[in-house]
């Protein structure tokens, strides 16, 4: 095999393989560039942060993918050859290109990370999401928060039409189109104010007596009436249907009738007895508070930050 056909057998030919096969990287251009300039390799070594033995394997790497010689290394310096000159040139612009790219990603992720849009159902909006957006706000100072409160059926089509970046639902189940992560456990509590008959009672109510008495309820849609309506196999018609868990807990406090509210929701009204809470037998009334997000729309930037605030709060245990 002649000298000519021997060097041709070891190139790659213009057009087979991949780019990313046939250029070399920007690290390798970057440390070409620095000797050209210095005219050292070890002192290009030493301005990347390599060593000069691993600039030195970069540069002859470099040589063997371009098929060309690049620099002449001798003991008063590195200098270019003639072709080194030319792909230097090149590499200027390549170089100059990227960090132009980089310049734009990084305009970009400010966007993202200058605002955060989140849908939460109620009684994560009004009891939950509250303490998490301060912390975030803590590490995060600019970056301006919109929240949507509104019932899980509500969060998810909010998500789903891009209205926001990460929702909070209280549902069974998550929508289709959605991805999920549970943050914290809730339990749903049985109360009526104290005038009630039921806040004397002296055994707990059967299951089946809590499915048929009229409640005070939230509307269709909510994840507390969901979970209750799983958990009793139906319930009766409503006493009265309202919108919010404040409004569901302010007609039992006033003696419209019995609720079924979180233990989140009724914390201060059961330790000043505006409520009594109300045993039941033969029901599970747990359920899991969860993250939400578009399906291959992983959250990031500040919607991951606050994702991760969620698990380490006491009540996400």
């Amino acid at each position: 095999m002649s000298g000519a056909e021997g060097q041709g057998s070891g190139r790659t030919s213009p057009g087979v393989g991949s780019l990313a096969h046939r250029v070399p990287d920007l690290g390798a251009l970057e440390l070409l560039l620095a000797v050209a300039r210095l005219g050292s390799l070890g002192a290009a070594a030493r301005e990347v942060g390599v060593t000069q033995p691993a600039a030195s394997s970069r540069i002859r790497s470099m040589e063997r993918q371009l098929g060309v010689a690049l620099v002449d290394r001798s003991p008063r310096g590195s200098r270019l050859t003639d072709a080194g000159v030319l792909v230097t040139d090149w590499a200027r612009r390549v170089v100059e290109a990227a960090e132009a790219f980089d310049v734009g990603a990084q305009a970009l992720r400010d966007r993202r990370d200058s605002r955060l849009r989140v849908a939460a159902s109620m009684t994560i909006a009004e009891y939950l999401l509250p303490g998490w957006l301060l912390a975030l706000r803590a590490g995060r100072p600019d970056t301006a928060v919109s929240l949507l409160a509104g019932n899980s059926a509500a969060v998810a089509q909010r998500l789903l039409s891009d209205e926001a970046d990460l929702g909070f639902v209280e549902g069974l189940t998550v929508p289709a189109g959605l991805d999920s992560v549970v943050v914290a456990h809730d339990h749903l509590v049985v109360v009526t104010a104290p005038g009630h008959p039921w806040a004397r009672r002296r055994r707990p109510l059967r299951a089946a007596e809590l499915a048929a008495t009229p409640l005070v309820l939230r509307e269709k849609g909510s994840g507390t009436r969901q979970v209750l309506d799983a958990a009793l196999g139906g319930l009766a018609r409503p006493l009265i249907e309202l919108s919010s868990t404040t409004a569901v807990k302010a007609s039992a406090v006033g003696g419209a009738g019995p609720a079924v509210l979180s233990e989140l929701a009724v914390g201060e009204e059961l330790a000043t007895r505006r409520l009594v809470s109300v045993p039941v037998d033969g029901v599970l009334l747990r359920r899991d508070l969860r993250a939400v997000w578009r399906t291959g729309h992983r959250p990031a930037g500040p919607a991951r930050e606050l994702l991760g605030l969620t698990r380490k709060s006491p009540k996400g245990r």
